[in-house]
């Protein structure tokens, strides 16, 4: 399992390069040791701090929303049911504990919408629980129910941060991120009807946001690495407005198709 106290071993081993050549300066060096490392974790917790507090301040998108400000559909909208959504057969083909995770933030979406679609979502609800139950997270004890966990709630943050998975806290922002665009690749219409600028913006700031944070992970968890490099093509959906995302979002179809399938396989 990885954790956040992995990030620490670069200073172990900074602080083990230099000034530790004769046995009278051990204790000094051990020091040195320690200190490094203590301002090296408090950096990198207060940065990540930082990041997670800015990525759940931002409201999800309407369309995945299970109140009366989520997104409506017509008798007729609800007839054409959609064809893209996962299967939830494809929770028995993750097998590392980094695709679970990011297979359940990703189902979790796509029960949202085939909610919302009236279509049945008992096969959801049982991938969704095999997955929580495979994975074995107590931080899940800090959200209401699994599948609430793409919401990326700051109770979930600080749950796994105390649980030593914070890294995977920033696989399963990922996940549905990445799910959320695709499935408003596919009618940006209907889903983009209740948008503001204000939420495009910050849609597109939530990359930003992954982008730092799995980007400076990866340099210590090799699990995190195809994340930051299925992300980091969706760096150039930087829309201030609607329209600009609209038209963005053609642009870039391919591209949020290509990281779907290299995050959720």
């Amino acid at each position: 399992m990885k954790k956040l106290t992995i990030l620490a071993l670069a200073a172990i081993v900074f602080a083990a390069c230099g000034g530790n050549k004769s046995a009278n300066n051990e204790a000094e060096a051990d020091s040195l040791k320690s200190f490094e490392q203590e301002q090296i974790e408090a950096s990198i917790k207060m940065h990540f701090d930082s990041i997670a507090a800015e990525f759940s301040k931002m409201e999800q998108p309407g369309f995945v929303k299970e109140t009366k400000d989520g997104i409506a559909l017509t008798k007729e909208e609800k007839q054409v049911k959609p064809t893209y959504l996962l299967d939830a057969a494809v929770a028995d083909e993750a097998t590392t504990l980094a695709e679970k995770y990011r297979v359940l933030s990703a189902l979790n979406v796509d029960k949202r919408i085939a909610a919302l679609y009236e279509m049945p979502v008992e096969d959801y609800d049982k991938a969704i629980t095999k997955l929580a139950a495979d994975i074995d997270d107590p931080s899940f004890k800090a959200v209401e129910d699994a599948g609430t966990l793409f919401e990326t709630s700051a109770a979930l943050y600080d749950a796994m941060n105390q649980n030593g998975r914070i890294n995977y806290f920033w696989q399963i922002a990922s996940a549905a991120l990445v799910e959320q665009l695709y499935v408003v690749s596919q009618n940006k219409d209907k889903f983009l009807s209740t948008f503001t600028d204000d939420t495009a913006a910050n849609v597109t700031f939530r990359i930003i946001l992954i982008l730092d944070a799995t980007n400076r992970l990866s340099q210590y968890d090799p699990e995190i690495q195809p994340v930051a490099a299925a992300m980091t093509p969706l760096e150039h959906l930087n829309a201030t407005t609607v329209d600009e995302l609209k038209a963005q979002m053609d642009d870039m179809k391919a591209e949020i198709e290509a990281a779907r399938k290299a995050l959720i396989k």
